[in-house]
């Protein structure tokens, strides 16, 4: 950069024009991840031996502070976006010497500067994620007034192009384990409502109930059966039985509470978990307000279909209680819940009793 250039633009703060997708790139890397990464330490500590100076580091430009990812040398806590002298390299994109820092208008008062570590000079070269996406720089500074000559400028870019591999594997790190994440939650998830499947017993409900039963708190699960369902089916079509379960699972999400655990455990049948269930007379409340839920025919193109509810339920409170168990005894419950004439609930005493 030409020197009257390089005065202007450090004279101001400047904005990228691809500021939105910069800083959808830096969120993209993972902040708390990459801070830990041993490599990126390492580097800046190279960094220092190389270039013989007080202060080396690896910086993420983010929308209001600079931030320090990695760094060797004098310790610096914290620093604002427009007190960094990394915020112009993002937006130039290259390479930013400045030799003495005091003779810079823009930068003699920065704090660094006049108080302490007293920094004098500074360096830095973009560390781009994808070629003209900088979202940071690799910067260098001493104590005293330096220059960088050309050997220099190409080793500090050098270092700045390393950083922005790792923060590249950093992403894809983070990318696979998203994917992998979305397809564990795909598998255990009916595509038909949204709720858990059966694969979810073992991979979600187990943990969750061993959690809360250790922490003395009550557990509880409820079976949820359609009355008549096959008659829908029979009378109106599967395309119309389909819907009717679609609408069911937004009945049932609108009655329990954000973290239960509702699962389809096929057909029409389903059940619902209950982690911390609270007080004594909880899941009465909660049963009675899902048959209730289930009175109100449903309206599917048009045409009223009814579809009421018959609910098994129970709880328990002792620590080492198996899925099995609750399960076999919401079964029950709900047996007799249908043989008493449907649309109805039947909750069992805790801690499954025969």
């Amino acid at each position: 950069m030409q020197e009257d250039r390089r005065r202007k633009v450090l004279s101001q703060r400047l904005i990228p024009d691809n500021e939105i997708d910069r800083l959808a790139a830096v969120r993209s890397i993972g902040f708390r991840a990459v801070e830990t990464m041993p490599e990126l330490k390492d580097l800046a500590s190279l960094a220092r031996d190389v270039f013989e100076c007080a202060f080396a580091a690896v910086n993420i430009v983010d929308q209001d502070w600079l931030r320090f990812i990695a760094q060797s040398g004098t310790v610096v806590e914290r620093c604002s976006r427009d007190e960094s002298i990394c915020q112009y390299v993002v937006h130039e994109g290259e390479v930013i010497v400045v030799p003495d820092l005091t003779l810079e208008p823009a930068m003699a008062h920065l704090p660094y500067v006049v108080g302490g570590p007293r920094m004098r000079s500074y360096a830095g070269a973009p560390i781009a994620l994808e070629p003209g996406l900088t979202v940071g720089a690799f910067c260098i500074m001493h104590t005293d007034p330096r220059d960088l000559d050309a050997r220099q400028r190409r080793r500090l870019t050098e270092f700045a192009r390393l950083a922005g591999a790792l923060f590249r594997l950093q992403r894809s790190n983070l990318l696979m384990a998203k994917a992998e994440q979305s397809l564990r939650l795909a598998a255990i998830t009916d595509p038909m409502t949204g709720f858990f499947n059966r694969k979810a017993l073992s991979e979600l409900v187990d943990r969750q109930m061993d959690e809360t039963l250790a922490a003395g708190r009550p557990f509880g699960a409820a079976y949820l059966d359609m009355d008549g369902f096959k008659a829908i089916n029979d009378r109106h079509g599967h395309q119309t039985g389909d819907e009717v379960l679609r609408q069911a699972a937004g009945r049932i999400r609108s009655v329990i509470r954000a973290g239960d655990i509702p699962l389809r455990m096929g057909g029409d049948e389903f059940v619902v978990f209950f982690p911390d269930c609270g007080s004594e007379d909880a899941l009465p409340t909660i049963a009675a307000r899902l048959v209730e839920a289930f009175r109100t025919p449903f309206l599917i193109g048009g045409t009223p279909v009814v579809a009421h509810l018959s609910i098994g339920a129970a709880a328990v409170s002792h620590n080492g209680a198996s899925r099995e168990a609750l399960l076999d005894t919401v079964d029950r419950a709900l047996y007799e819940a249908k043989a008493s004439g449907r649309d109805r609930y039947v909750v069992r005493p805790g801690n499954m009793p025969d």
